[in-house]
């Protein structure tokens, strides 16, 4: 484990490490900063050219914190679209009749997750800060676990949606504490990239996890357990080994780092920690209290982003947890066709999520990236809902969920761009994830089974919604425009820091 920076003395200059944006080109440069005491006893900064030492630290650091905390955080994010793909595969299954799922009764199950997460997510986000996030995470990635592992063993559909609540209240904190970790984590030219790198583990094990659970169907009757039992019991037990080894592998925030186990040298955590400051000026949290939290109400910034999510999820909901009904109902595959057929889409949404990614974070352009991605949506469900041709239609599901999952990594980094200060980032990725989590409660209902086999309700919303984010991002794109160009001008402070910009 690192030990923790010693602090500077009067008597002693230390070397610290912050990163700025050239002026003039946009180029990164590393710049080596000492710390020393200046004549009323406060710390002063004197500010170095930058050297290739600094460069390849600043490349080393990157590259540790990505294969720390990305790689851990695409994992653990992927356990909540891992429940959507185990349920939704388990629906093809005898699992309805065997728990009778009958009527809305399994809307209701994905319903009721939802509501019970949204309930648990401030707090729980709020908790990977007052816990640290290598306790918090193991502990809550544990009980999920726990929890689904218990669902192999249920006889009733009661029995399923009481074990729903506590999963949701398990799965709470996972996305939003993740999202406002990374966030803290990166300066803001490097956040969409990362967002992307939590996708692609996530849609990769999502994807993975869909043909492991025909696998699994495939053990249906021996030992006298349903195949659906194993999906339940088997990534229950994953989970729980997941959670042992993120108490490990996850790190703390930048400023305690020297906390994590074997993570950053000294210099390496200075680094960190004079990167943000440099980019933002948020690195130390304000002591806690409520009212500090919820100030960030009153930004309306705040329920624009929201919306963006809750539009999202409509259409996310509906693909992640019917993919599997849609292709065996809608385009008559059987049940384990349906189960394989749902992995593709996922595996070729690694290559749009990055594309857009880099191209977002290299040209710092947000609203561009996620105005495209909504138009390839659109064009997938046009795909999916009015053709009549399977092929077409199957292409279609790429098309859309190459754009949906694109589009989380983007509107992440366009709303961890556009705020500033711990609480409200904290405030502000709980907000995102509630009203994510209403979108998922209105995408439960939007595939309705009598309408097969084009499920027009759910083509027509999805198409909607996706026009609607356009909108709100070309709002917004002409309201930060014009904020830089007052802030240029001297005439406003935006998020009070001077010398702050938005991105879009």
């Amino acid at each position: 484990m690192a030990s923790q920076p010693t602090p500077a003395s009067e008597n002693e200059r230390r070397d610290k490490w912050s990163t700025s944006k050239a002026a003039n080109d946009g180029d990164v440069a590393s710049e080596r900063i000492f710390a020393g005491q200046g004549e009323e006893g406060e710390e002063e900064y004197v500010v170095a050219g930058p050297t290739d030492d600094s460069r390849t630290l600043e490349r080393r650091l990157r590259l540790k914190v990505d294969l720390r905390l990305c790689t851990i955080a695409g994992i653990l994010c992927s356990l909540n679209l891992l429940d959507s793909g185990v349920i939704s595969s388990a629906s093809v299954t005898s699992m309805p009749t065997d728990l009778d799922l009958t009527g809305n009764r399994f809307s209701v199950s994905i319903f009721i997750f939802t509501i019970s997460s949204i309930a648990f997510q401030l707090p729980s986000t709020l908790a990977v800060r007052t816990f640290g996030p290598r306790l918090w995470f193991s502990f809550i990635t544990f009980c999920f676990g726990v929890i689904t592992m218990c669902t192999a063993f249920i006889r009733t559909w009661q029995q399923m949606i009481a074990l729903r609540v506590l999963l949701g209240i398990s799965m709470s904190g996972i996305y939003p504490g993740l999202t406002y970790l990374i966030s803290t984590w990166y300066p803001r030219r490097e956040q969409q990239t990362r967002f992307a790198f939590l996708q692609t583990g996530e849609v990769v094990i999502l994807a993975t996890g869909g043909i492991v659970n025909f696998g699994l169907n495939q053990l249906n009757g021996k030992g006298g357990i349903a195949g659906w039992r194993y999906m339940f019991l088997v990534q229950g037990l994953i989970s729980m080994v997941i959670g042992l080894v993120t108490y490990f592998w996850m790190v703390d925030f930048p400023e305690e780092a020297h906390r994590s186990f074997w993570f950053l040298t000294p210099e390496e955590q200075a680094l960190a920690v004079a990167r943000i400051h440099a980019d933002r000026k948020d690195v130390q949290p304000d002591p806690f209290s409520w009212g500090k939290v919820f100030v960030h109400a009153k930004d309306p910034k705040v329920y624009g982003f929201a919306c963006m999510f809750f539009l999202l999820n409509l259409v996310s909901t509906a693909l992640s947890y019917f993919l599997p009904i849609i292709l065996q109902t809608g385009m008559g595959f059987d049940e384990n066709q349906s189960i394989l057929l749902s992995a593709p889409p996922y595996y070729y949404a690694v290559i749009p999520v990055l594309l857009s990614s880099v191209i977002g974070d290299r040209y710092r352009l947000r609203g561009p990236v996620i105005t495209f991605n909504c138009l390839t949506l659109i064009v997938g469900f046009c795909m999916l809902g009015f053709s009549d041709q399977v092929a077409v239609r199957y292409v279609g599901t790429y098309l859309a969920t190459g754009a949906y999952v694109s589009n989380w990594a983007a509107l992440s980094a366009y709303q961890a761009n556009n705020i500033v200060g711990q609480w409200k980032r904290a405030f502000t990725a709980a907000a995102v994830t509630a009203m994510n989590g209403a979108g998922g409660i209105a995408g439960s209902f939007i595939v309705r089974s009598q309408e097969a086999p084009h499920y027009l309700t759910a083509v027509w919303v999805s198409i909607g919604s996706h026009i609607l984010i356009v909108a709100i991002v070309v709002a917004f794109s002409a309201y930060f425009r014009l904020a830089n160009s007052l802030a240029g001008n001297g005439k406003i402070i935006i998020e009070g820091v001077e010398g702050f910009r938005y991105t879009y």
